[in-house]
């Protein structure tokens, strides 16, 4: 694997070696159920228990408030349907954004044919919500507000403190879908006014399969998954207990190393943005120039088909992903490009980058050179292309 740039950490990430190191006596050596009370158990048991304090403590939380769960997207779906179940005598109005990553959206739409109202806010080019349009979206029947902290394609952060004080203020519950910045970017969920955060340990280092819900107390939402009494009887199932450790393990050297870490991808993404913009015409960068997360950088290049452009990315051995569905099946572009307002044809020719500190300058400067050689290839087969340089190049 030493010739692969890998460059879609936003997809998914490299177990570190030091996860890998503190999961694994509790595969082979502290094997028990953590629900059991014989004494063997109890090795179990206190890894679960000091991997919570880890989460809890690097976002502000109290560890009794940190449920675990089996990735991001089931955390999603915990807040949203169990927050509509439990609140709807209050009302069925939930509001959201139009970026949402689709764990979020399609609870949405399922709940909608649930008999629940959803408003799907706007965001403006650089895929920002605005707090006032949170504010004036909030009716008295409004029950939550789901707006994530990190756009997982275009890197956008998100007022989420701006929000929380008005969904604070308006007596509304407030969720986030933390998945991309959790272990990357600072998060205290009292300062933040969040009540739910969700997250997952593959984002950073840690395992796949993996996550974790933050309900503030005093939230009452109820189970999602039902058969027994495990995490305080809200979250049924045998603790995946290995997994969690790694968790715990990723996450704690994701807060000890924030700081650097994120200065060290920054440099790397600015030298990616910059080459890329200066040496590769009719090329957009998505997303806001500072208000993004520090390892994300996601273009789009006009005349250009996504799927073939990571098709011979690939070919040079670099890992990225496209904002285009076609991989998938499907026609539609990326539905966060489209909301941010980018027309189909320029939509379909994006690729997203995404760092870590693993990758080195030398491996951007790899990846920017086969990049530019690969437009021109693609360019030069196009007729739309060569139509628009016949014409001067006009828009």
């Amino acid at each position: 694997m030493s010739n692969i740039i890998y460059m879609d950490n936003a997809a998914t990430t490299r177990v570190d070696e030091r996860v890998w190191d503190a999961m694994k006596p509790y595969l082979t050596e502290y094997y028990g159920n953590p629900a059991s009370i014989y004494s063997f158990a109890e090795q179990a048991k206190a890894g679960v228990d000091q991997a919570r304090e880890i989460v809890a403590s690097g976002i502000g939380a109290k560890p009794q408030d940190i449920y675990f769960t089996g990735g991001g997207s089931e955390s999603d779906n915990w807040a949203l349907k169990a927050t509509a179940e439990a609140y709807k005598e209050k009302g069925k109005h939930i509001i959201t954004t139009a970026i949402e990553h689709h764990a979020i959206l399609h609870t949405c739409q399922w709940l909608e044919k649930e008999g629940y109202e959803v408003t799907y806010l706007k965001v403006n080019e650089n895929g920002l919500v605005d707090p006032k349009d949170v504010e004036s979206a909030i009716r008295p029947d409004t029950i939550l507000v789901s707006v994530m902290m990190a756009n997982n394609e275009i890197g956008t952060v998100e007022p989420i403190k701006e929000i929380g004080v008005i969904t604070r203020e308006k007596g509304v519950l407030f969720h986030t879908d933390a998945v991309q910045a959790f272990g990357h970017i600072p998060i205290d969920v009292d300062e933040m006014n969040i009540d739910m955060l969700s997250a997952s340990a593959h984002k950073l280092n840690g395992p796949k399969g993996v996550g974790l819900l933050y309900i503030r107390k005093g939230i009452k939402i109820r189970s999602f998954i039902h058969g027994g009494a495990q995490e305080r009887q809200r979250r049924a199932g045998t603790l995946n207990v290995p997994g969690i450790v790694g968790f715990g393990e990723a996450a704690k050297l994701a807060f000890e190393k924030m700081e650097e870490r994120s200065e060290y991808e920054r440099r790397l993404r600015d030298h990616l943005i910059e080459r890329v913009l200066q040496e590769i015409p009719y090329v957009r960068l998505n997303g806001d120039r500072d208000k993004r997360l520090p390892n994300n950088a996601n273009f789009c290049f006009r005349f250009i088909e996504g799927e073939s452009m990571l098709i011979l990315l690939d070919r040079e051995g670099i890992c990225g992903s496209s904002g285009s569905a076609c991989t998938s099946g499907s026609l539609d572009p990326s539905h966060v490009l489209l909301a941010i307002g980018l027309p189909h044809e320029i939509a379909h020719g994006s690729l997203r980058l995404t760092l870590s500190d693993d990758n080195t300058l030398d491996e951007v400067n790899q990846t920017v050179d086969a990049l530019k050689a690969i437009i021109e290839r693609l360019r030069s087969m196009s007729p739309l292309y060569e139509d628009f340089v016949r014409k001067g190049g006009e828009a």
